[in-house]
């Protein structure tokens, strides 16, 4: 699983883009995308220093966290693999796409392979409905797929960790 690194280093971080966009109107959206790109996850305890600083409740900012599945209060992968379950994706076979990818990985969706290079997630509509079945890995997008195409899309994002 990816570990989770809570350093001073990554807070101060936060801190100087709050304090640097404190006069702007940011808000908390900015501030939760800032935290979950530092810390590739918004843990309660990292909710909790954003609600010191911004004064805004823990419950509210929770809330929020929750909500959209593009934050995440756990450690995710280098490589977050997005399955589209809405459903032209569904009706098109996407439940076989996702039931691949986990077995290729080793992991349920909403895992993260021991190695901490890959989670599975179980999305809803991505709005690509043309292109179902989708998947995205991170910013890749990957549409009219079939099982027989995950081993080579796998084998790029592999093939790239094996290469650093």
């Amino acid at each position: 699983m990816a570990k989770l690194d809570l350093s001073k280093a990554k807070y101060a971080k936060l801190k100087k883009f709050i304090d640097e966009n404190q006069g702007e109107t940011c808000g908390l959206m900015p501030v939760l995308h800032q935290a979950q790109e530092i810390f590739g996850c918004i843990p309660i305890e990292v909710q909790k220093f954003i609600s010191e600083e911004l004064n805004v409740s823990v419950a509210e900012i929770y809330g929020v966290v929750t909500f959209y599945s593009r934050f995440s209060t756990e450690p995710v992968g280098e490589y977050v693999i997005g399955v589209c379950l809405g459903t032209a994706c569904y009706v098109k076979g996407a439940q076989k796409i996702i039931d691949d990818i986990g077995s290729k990985l080793n992991i349920k969706p909403e895992q993260t392979t021991k190695d901490g290079k890959f989670t599975l997630t179980a999305t809803r509509c991505i709005g690509a409905c043309g292109l179902a079945p989708v998947i995205t890995i991170n910013d890749d997008v990957y549409g009219r797929l079939t099982p027989d195409q995950i081993p080579e899309i796998l084998s790029k994002y592999t093939d790239e960790l094996e290469g650093e």
